[in-house]
């Protein structure tokens, strides 16, 4: 028997989870939130521990996905994944505009934290607590940060745009990822469903604002010449409105389109009510010990 579940089972699975997502109190969203952030610093940090050690960038770009896979299959919120499923349940009915944006920023906020402390940890890892410099791991770091900010603002405002495009296309994919994760029944299909968007990312070196949370903040504490404004500006602003425009637009409202979902009824007074005399007889032969 197959695992595998529809687009349309897909996008029905998607509006429910939405529903869920956006009902969650402000205490789960931000810790679930920082766990997402700390876990794809792991990975990030990962990718940079296979580069040093002289592998090519395709086997830092495999193991990536990895990051992404723990933190989906704990249920924990990574801002990017709900840019797509929230604006699905907007469209469904499911789940209100501020609610949404509740989610939207809570969330946000979680991942910053993880991904900042992830760094500081990380930082004081490679270091030996500030008495080193990091080594071959910590130069590769300082480069990527400055390619991910400085390299922007020579450009200007073509810098700007070409941040923008390429968190269009990392979350494009980031949140087909999110999707797939709801493609299969097994915990090995949404693994395998999963890792292959995931790595497409990473491989293409497109950008991704919370991963961007840990790697820039991480080259500004190993040395990298990165003030906060040009991290918060020429990366951090444009790669979050790109990623919010895929996951929203591309993935989000696309398959909503297509594979149009339709919310449950709610049950009318004569349901609830049969419903609820059911509960009552099914408590009573419980507790009368007749099952």
């Amino acid at each position: 028997m197959t695992d595998y579940v529809s687009p349309k089972e897909l996008l029905q699975e998607a509006v429910q989870l939405a529903r869920r997502k956006s009902d969650l109190p402000v205490r789960d969203m931000l810790i679930r939130g920082i766990l997402a952030g700390a876990f794809l610093g792991y990975a990030t940090s990962l990718v940079f521990m296979v580069s040093s050690q002289g592998l090519p960038p395709i086997a830092g770009a495999m193991l990536f996905p990895a990051g992404f896979v723990m933190l989906a299959l704990l249920g924990l919120e990574l801002v990017t994944g709900n840019f797509a499923l929230l604006p699905a349940g907007v469209m469904a009915g499911t789940v209100g505009v501020t609610r949404l944006l509740r989610n939207w920023a809570w969330v946000y906020a979680g991942n910053m934290i993880g991904s900042v402390l992830y760094a500081a940890l990380f930082y004081l890892a490679i270091t030996n607590w500030r008495t080193g410099n990091g080594g071959a791991i910590a130069d590769l770091m300082k480069v990527a940060a400055q390619k991910k900010t400085l390299a922007y603002v020579t450009l200007g405002p073509s810098g700007w745009a070409t941040a923008l495009v390429k968190g269009l296309l990392c979350n494009w994919m980031v949140t087909i990822g999110a999707v797939l994760a709801l493609v299969s029944r097994s915990t090995v299909g949404k693994i395998a469903a999963m890792w292959l968007p995931i790595m497409t990312f990473f491989a293409l070196g497109f950008e991704h604002s919370v991963v961007n949370m840990f790697l820039i903040p991480s080259g500004m504490m190993l040395g990298a010449p990165i003030s906060v404004g040009q991290w918060l500006f020429w990366n951090l602003l444009p790669v979050t409105i790109g990623n919010l425009v895929a996951g929203t637009l591309l993935t989000g409202m696309a398959l909503y389109v297509t594979y149009p979902t339709a919310t449950a009824p709610a049950p009318s007074q004569a349901q609830l009510s049969t419903a609820g005399q059911e509960e009552h007889q099914a408590a009573f032969a419980n507790a009368a010990g007749l099952h």
